[in-house]
């Protein structure tokens, strides 16, 4: 295997250009001399594949007094002197060009809600965008170039398996809105799984300077290979602290799959569920340290269930890394490709041993989505129900059946009243909601009171609304 330089040993070699990361060397700089090395053929490589997202939409500057049916017969519905109007709201983000002709990779917060979308290259020239593929679970999207006829720079991916701590890295992006902007740093942490981001939550974390507009914007090593996404950052002031995390290259690199082929994401299915292992756990199970993801059911005809994974085990690694608990086992998860079996190391009754896991998606059945309109407390909630990859979606059991809620609007009823993402609805005025149809009719036929029995978090919630 080749031997991929130091930074300071290639900038004095002049051998800067890419060589494999797996057998990097990392020496301390020899002199004063070689402090004083520039980043400057990093980033003029870098720059031109990063691209300045801006993202436009219109919204509805909606006045409350018009939730009353007087001032609504009176003003005409929105209009006249309490009327909101409609205002255009843009927003500032960074995107990397990730195929030469015009695929870009950036985050699902950058574009989420936008009519309109355009990139600026770093020569200042400006292109629509279409929206080839949203991951709202990752908080990545993919956007392709209108124009296809020219050919793009293009960033490559590293294997971010191989980023350590204290390697050097630089962030570009456009923060704030100033221009592109390069900061570099340390990677202080390589598997930050308590992050509260997306629903991986595993991120390398770095002290190169992130700010508002970097995300979407790259990490990159020091052969200029994307290592990560930089996506958000720890901050009380709103400003970096040093403190900023960014999405692996190896999840970038599924969703930007993805997008060559369809519009969604399609994942891996385990088929159970799993907690963390606690010092408590840890004695009882007779591991080594508190680390690993129990299994605490199995779903029956799932991979998990076919592979012989029982409830109790502590799956400790998959493939040939090592799993310190859940969600950095969601993250190895699904960071493999559809098609054959995964090994898992599992620990059951204190010996440890391997099972075959089957990589295949979760069974999907007819959603029926649709968005309450009727006047009740679901108005503005979206539902859909439920299948075992719905419910893998939304983190709930594979078992669970009903409606969930998928989407609450901003301003709406339902929001109002507290409904949330992935709240299932069993029951309205005692009847039992089996499918959308049957909320949607219960919602159109109109009550003074709602007695309404949801399942949320694994607990059953009763509450009464006045109509």
């Amino acid at each position: 295997m080749t031997l991929r330089l130091s930074l300071f040993s290639a900038l004095a070699a002049g051998l800067l250009a890419a060589q494999p990361a797996a057998a990097q060397q990392r020496v301390v700089p020899p002199s004063p001399e070689a402090l004083r090395m520039s980043y400057a053929p990093i980033v003029q490589r870098v720059t031109p594949a990063v691209v300045t997202v801006s993202a436009a939409k219109t919204v509805e500057n909606r006045n409350p007094l018009m939730d009353d049916p007087f001032f609504r017969r009176f003003f005409g519905g929105g209009g006249g002197p309490f009327g909101g109007g409609r205002q255009e709201q843009r927003s500032l983000g960074s995107g990397v060009i990730v195929e030469a002709d015009g695929l870009i990779v950036t985050n699902n917060h950058v574009i989420d809600g936008a009519d309109q979308v355009k990139v600026s290259l770093a020569d200042k020239r400006e292109f629509e965008v279409d929206v080839v593929l949203k991951d709202a679970r990752t908080d990545l999207a993919v956007l392709r170039v209108k124009d296809g006829k020219e050919r793009f720079p293009v960033l490559e991916f590293s294997n971010s398996d191989e980023l350590q701590v204290g390697d050097v890295v630089l962030a570009v992006g456009n923060p704030f809105g100033v221009g592109q902007t390069v900061t570099h740093g340390i990677v202080s942490g390589v598997a930050r799984t308590q992050v509260g981001i997306s629903d991986y939550q595993f991120f390398i974390q770095t002290d190169a300077s992130i700010n508002p507009g970097n995300s979407g914007g790259p990490l990159v090593d020091m052969a200029g290979r994307m290592v990560g996404l930089n996506t958000a950052i720890f901050s009380r002031s709103g400003g970096s602290v040093g403190v900023g995390f960014a999405i692996p290259a190896n999840m970038v690199r599924v969703v930007v799959a993805s997008a060559r082929t369809g519009a969604t994401v399609k994942r891996p299915w385990l088929g159970a569920n799993l907690q963390a292992v606690t010092p408590e756990l840890s004695r009882e199970f007779d591991l080594k340290r508190p680390a690993g993801a129990v299994v605490t059911n199995v779903t029956a005809n799932s991979p998990a269930a076919r592979a012989g994974l029982k409830p109790g085990d502590v799956i400790t690694a998959v493939g040939d890394q090592p799993v310190d608990d859940p969600n950095a086992f969601n993250y190895r998860f699904v960071t493999h490709s559809l098609g054959g079996t995964v090994p898992l190391g599992i620990v059951r009754g204190g010996r440890e041993t391997k099972l075959a896991l089957a990589l295949e998606t979760a069974p999907e059945s007819p959603r029926d989505e649709l968005v309450i309109k009727a006047r009740s407390p679901f108005t503005g909630a979206t539902v859909a129900n439920l299948s075992p990859a719905l419910a893998d979606e939304l983190r709930l059991e594979s078992s669970t059946e009903g409606v969930a809620v998928t989407e609450v609007g901003e301003g709406t009823l339902a929001q109002n009243f507290g409904f949330q993402r992935g709240d299932v609805v069993l029951s309205v005025n005692n009847t039992k909601i089996a499918k959308t149809r049957d909320l949607e009719k219960v919602a159109q036929a109109g009550a003074r009171l709602w007695r309404i029995v949801i399942q949320r978090g694994g607990q059953q919630i009763s509450a009464v609304f006045g109509g």
